[in-house]
């Protein structure tokens, strides 16, 4: 049975990651509490939650913003999985055993799934899937720890551009087959054009995500004595 703050969390990580919030959008408390039928008190820890995670701002004494995702912060997000990520599948390919490679397939094949129906919400699930099971089989347990928080807002790039998902399923195929291989060179590279392909684009999309200074913002909350 979830607790309230459990609940309260995971429906706002869920909202802001399918776009029902969107990037730079404020969060009032007392507004969230009323909707959601609870105390302030989940809501306020599970902006907490959400804030570790980097999907949302918090302005001390200002206010709370879904994290507008500036094109200069997917820069940043793409420049780190660049590295963690070539790591995670050369590691993989090294390492990965009949069972892991089994639940790397597993997840290739919901993508593979949720492609042919065109199910916009199951190909992200299944995309972001498939870049953490290969992190998992890494082996690496700080390597994990270390891309962990960054899972969420995976899943919620590839709900915010829409990349070609025929394209990524084949090139997600091509990484497979590396990793079964256990040919880290070929793993590393393919992921590293991977992810590099869709850099630009992602960069350039941001843009018009929001313009929202979040600091700015904020500072026109009216509150009440």
């Amino acid at each position: 049975m979830f607790t309230a703050r459990e609940t309260v969390y995971a429906t706002l990580k869920e909202r802001i990651i399918e776009g029902d919030l969107h990037p730079g959008q404020r969060l009032i408390e007392r507004d969230l509490a009323a909707e959601l039928e609870v105390s302030r008190v989940p809501v306020r820890e599970a902006l907490g939650r959400l804030e570790a995670e980097r999907l949302v701002v918090l302005v001390p004494r200002q206010g709370v913003l879904v994290s507008p995702f500036t094109p200069q912060d997917v820069a940043d997000f793409f420049d780190v999985r660049e590295s963690l990520e070539v790591l995670a599948a050369r590691l993989a390919a090294q390492r990965a055993d009949g069972n892991g490679l089994a639940a790397l397939r597993a997840v290739l094949d919901q993508a593979d799934e949720a492609t042919r129906r065109r199910d916009a919400r199951a190909i992200a699930l299944a995309n972001a899937a498939f870049h953490t099971t290969v992190v998992a089989l890494s082996g690496n347990a700080l390597l994990v720890d270390m891309m962990r928080p960054l899972e969420a807002r995976l899943r919620w790039l590839f709900r915010l551009t829409h990349y070609d998902p025929e394209q990524q399923c084949a090139e997600h195929h091509e990484l497979y087959q590396a990793i079964a291989a256990h040919d880290s060179d070929t793993a590393a590279d393919q992921v590293l054009r991977h992810i590099h392909a869709g850099r630009a684009r992602s960069v350039e999309l941001a843009a018009t995500w929001t313009a929202v200074d979040p600091v700015a913002a904020t500072r026109t909350r009216r509150r009440r004595t």
